[in-house]
């Protein structure tokens, strides 16, 4: 924290442990605390756009991953998943509601029988596609509480980060 900058709710829970515990350093609590709190706070508001669609944060996720997909806007839901980094059960579960509001079908795999495929229907296709829309505009307000400036900082930054955290992966398929 910089000298004349007002203190936050991080800042008043570091001096708490300072004074409680000098013995441990409390300012990784600077960044991950109000990265943290950050999350929290995107999320909130990215969900009010998903909701105001009558999607889940999950929901409009695997709608737009299908959507991602290009023509025929279709995927296994292994796919689905590995797009979405969520287990296959969750997909599942995901998959039933949309289903359920016909906004996608499933079908048996024309190369594998067993296997299945998720496809965006017209109307999810539809409704993606405005949610979508709607969904960058709100990011782009979020974003535009930073200069151009800081925003390509932070990117960078968190980009370096992620790849760290996250460490080298094998191309698909190894």
């Amino acid at each position: 924290m910089k000298h004349g900058e007002p203190i936050d709710h991080v800042a008043r829970i570091q001096a708490d442990w300072r004074r409680e515990r000098p013995d441990v350093d409390v300012t990784p609590q600077g960044v991950i605390g109000r990265l943290h709190r950050l999350a929290g706070r995107l999320t909130e508001e990215l969900c009010l756009v998903y909701g105001h669609h009558g999607l889940s944060e999950g929901e409009f996720d695997v709608l737009c991953a299908l959507r991602r997909a290009g023509e025929p806007y279709e995927r296994a839901p292994g796919e689905l998943a590995a797009h979405t980094m969520v287990t296959t059960g969750a997909m599942t579960k995901r998959i039933d509601r949309l289903e359920r509001a016909g906004l996608v079908t499933r079908r048996r795999s024309h190369d594998d029988q067993r296997g299945r495929i998720v496809a965006l229907t017209t109307p999810g296709r539809e409704l993606i596609d405005l949610a979508f829309t709607d969904h960058m505009r709100n990011e782009r307000n979020l974003l535009d509480l930073l200069t151009p400036a800081e925003a390509e900082s932070l990117e960078t930054l968190l980009t370096t980060w992620l790849s760290r955290m996250e460490g080298p992966r094998a191309p698909d398929g190894e």
